[in-house]
């Protein structure tokens, strides 16, 4: 038994790909989101030093690849299995 506040909120669908992760919803025919599955820090942050949202000097998808030079990027799945799971939550 469901009610009708349950049944009208969408279904959010996540494909983590080695290449591309595609977000949408459930019923759609195409994802709305296609992103490069790739995470990238900032490689001066030392972890633990911040406090709050300031730690979170990351990028994702082609943010990360645009900015390779001043981040240190790394491919959370390789060959379909997930290497490094912390970077796959921040995706």
């Amino acid at each position: 038994f469901f009610s009708i506040c349950h049944m009208a909120s969408p279904v959010i669908v996540i494909d983590a790909g080695t290449g591309f992760t595609k977000m949408g919803y459930a019923g759609n025919y195409e994802p709305s989101y296609i992103i490069p599955t790739i995470y990238a820090e900032n490689s001066s942050v030392q972890k633990g030093s911040k406090k709050g949202l300031d730690d979170l000097d990351f990028l994702i998808g082609s943010e990360a690849l645009a900015n390779y030079q001043t981040y240190k990027p790394s491919y959370p799945i390789k060959q379909g299995i997930v290497e490094d799971w912390d970077s796959v939550e921040r995706l």
